[in-house]
């Protein structure tokens, strides 16, 4: 099992910036994909982004492209989410997920229950 820890969430003027971390620990070597949602109060819970862990092929909704970008540093079982350009409407808390699924397309990945492992999730509040 994957344990998955989410930081550097916080409080930001909209057109700011934060870099999100997500340190993952304990048996990595399977991991497929790796993979970014968010939450806003009353809302679903809602695909943002997603890294093949092996390829390093990425897929965005079209929400965050251009602003969003998602990054991994295979050798510190670490994923990182570097938003620039922020608004208020992406104010969510945001989580980390793992999947040990094979696929072949990296755009299955937009699915939530692809994954089997999530973090606990970082609150990213961006005021107007």
């Amino acid at each position: 099992q994957v344990q998955l820890v989410e930081s550097g969430g916080g409080l930001v003027q909209a057109g700011g910036s934060l870099r999100l971390s997500c340190a993952a620990s304990g048996r990595t070597f399977s991991t497929s994909a790796m993979g970014w949602f968010r939450q806003a109060p009353g809302k679903e819970r809602e695909f943002v982004t997603t890294i093949n862990w092996r390829s390093g092929s990425t897929y965005y909704a079209d929400s965050v492209k251009g602003r969003f970008t998602i990054s991994r540093d295979n050798a510190k079982n670490t994923m990182y989410l570097q938003m620039n350009s922020l608004k208020p409407e992406d104010t969510a808390v945001y989580y980390c997920a793992q999947s040990r699924k094979i696929e072949y397309y990296i755009s299955a990945f937009r699915t939530a229950a692809k994954y089997e492992s999530w973090g606990q999730g970082t609150q990213v509040t961006v005021s107007s």
